[in-house]
């Protein structure tokens, strides 16, 4: 494959050998494959559109009664600054700043996402608590659904970047793992685009 058929972005530099067409092919067929992920979030999108009123509601408690917006604005925080973090883990990978602090740029990626999903657990609690749990109507249970699998996507995500983080002590950063950083980099902000449409359709609609 040619330097001037490769897409940019998609690839990591000539200066890495065989990975640098490897991840072209394997990052771009990876990315195809997130797109059957968007659709499912696009229904769920559309479902949670159609419950959003009175009668979706069914004289359950709604967005005003649930939404806390500080905390919310905090989640939002975490996963967009876990996104700018992975960039960093791109940055060493690709100017060779060693395994080192790959992996320090790793887990820091990972600690914000845990730290997102602290928070969005212990909303998911509170708005139980205030009767705002799934059964209750049709709007909430678009809701959980929605923001549940997202949720879930970045408890695999950091899954995926603690297994990343074993392969790098072991293998360090040879080309297989290259290409995995690289699509564990699309799978990354891929989250964050979701979060993105969750944050100003789920929360910020409701309440205008």
């Amino acid at each position: 494959m040619s330097e001037t058929n490769l897409y940019p972005g998609l690839n990591l530099g000539s200066g890495h050998g065989d990975a640098h067409e490897r991840a072209e092919r394997t990052v771009f067929g990876f990315w195809v494959f997130l797109m059957s992920d968007l659709i499912i979030f696009g229904i769920l999108f559309a479902s949670y559109a159609s419950y959003l009123d009175p009668i979706g509601m069914a004289g359950g408690p709604g967005p005003q009664d649930l939404f806390d917006m500080k905390s919310v604005a905090i989640q939002t925080a975490f996963l967009l600054v876990g996104g700018v973090a992975y960039g960093g883990v791109s940055l060493a990978m690709k100017y060779e700043h060693g395994r080192g602090k790959v992996i320090v740029w790793l887990l820091l990626c990972a600690a914000l996402g845990a730290g997102f999903l602290i928070f969005e657990v212990k909303d998911f609690i509170t708005q139980a608590g205030k009767g705002g749990f799934p059964q209750a109507s049709g709007w909430l249970s678009s809701y959980w659904t929605l923001v549940g699998l997202h949720g879930f996507h970045v408890f695999c995500g950091i899954l995926w970047i603690l297994t990343m983080v074993g392969q790098l002590i072991v293998r360090g950063t040879d080309d297989v793992v290259k290409v995995r950083l690289s699509m564990l980099g699309v799978f990354w902000h891929f989250l964050d685009l979701i979060w993105v449409g969750i944050f100003s359709f789920v929360f910020l609609v409701p309440l205008a």
